[in-house]
């Protein structure tokens, strides 16, 4: 009989336990023409919270400047990572936060700011968005310099919004000093056959270069931003690095008001958000 050193067994099983481990490993997204370098894929364990390093959690019930309903917490009922997916979940609830302002809705508001900004790229997430009037999801970014200049000035981009009494529709808008709140300058996309966006997930998406922002969905280009549609005498705002933003509102002066059709609570489902520089810089 064959017999096998104690040694012999270690070393069958490291390599054995090596393979099944290579084997195992999810590779990095690629995407043609691009190099990726930021993202987060949301595998954490099911039921914890968003990673901290990559993410801060803005709370509050204010209003936010667009009269909204809801109060933004940093509990991990209202974010948390489950299935592979970020979920951002607005609950009809009332809640009293630090501040002693008192809502009747929570969700959650995550930024990547003082974490991770960048000037330029692809910015992309794929995200299953909520349903129901007053429901408001959105995936954009910020200026880095917001907290020297302040909004406008700093600049906005509206990768993806969409307001619940237009469930066919979402919309691509950037705001700046000149042309912000609703004289964004916009443009909107719906699906074949007025398909719901509520129904599955999609891929939203801004390529962003010095003098245009292309925005997209499921990689169809649907509107281009250049510095010639800005009003005369104002700034361009778009030539320094910004930061990204998830979040789901509930109520405000766009969307209007839940009413007796709006169910809860409302979940966004974000698969993963990826960003990227052209290949070679």
């Amino acid at each position: 009989m064959l017999r096998t050193s104690y040694r012999m067994v270690l070393a069958i099983v490291f390599v054995n336990c090596t393979i099944a481990a290579a084997q195992t490993t999810t590779p990095l997204p690629s995407r043609p023409g691009w190099t990726l370098t930021w993202s987060d894929e949301f595998n954490g364990p099911g039921g914890s919270p968003v990673d901290r390093s990559k993410w801060v959690t803005a709370t509050g019930g204010d209003g936010w400047g667009n009269q909204e309903l809801e109060y933004y917490t940093a509990r991990r009922a209202n974010a948390f990572q489950q299935g592979g997916n970020l979920v951002i979940k607005a609950i009809r609830e009332k809640h009293t936060g630090a501040d002693g302002v008192t809502r009747d809705y929570t969700s959650a508001r995550l930024k990547t700011e003082g974490r991770f900004s960048q000037q330029y790229g692809r910015f992309e997430a794929r995200i299953k968005i909520p349903r129901g009037q007053g429901i408001w999801p959105a995936f954009w970014m910020m200026g880095d310099d917001l907290g020297k200049l302040g909004w406008p000035k700093c600049g906005e981009i509206d990768i993806m919004e969409n307001i619940g009494k237009e469930p066919a529709l979402v919309h691509g808008t950037i705001h700046g000093p000149g042309y912000s709140g609703d004289k964004g300058i916009g443009s909107s996309f719906s699906l074949p056959d007025n398909s719901r966006f509520a129904d599955d997930f999609h891929i939203y998406a801004v390529e962003w270069e010095p003098k245009a922002i292309r925005f997209y969905v499921d990689d169809h280009l649907y509107a281009t931003r250049t510095p010639t549609e800005i009003p005369q005498g104002t700034k361009w705002a778009y030539d320094h690095p910004f930061f990204i933003l998830l979040n789901v509102a509930v109520g405000g002066g766009w969307p209007g008001n839940p009413d007796a059709t709006s169910q809860f609570p409302q979940t966004m489902l974000v698969d993963y958000v990826r960003v990227y520089k052209p290949a070679g810089n």
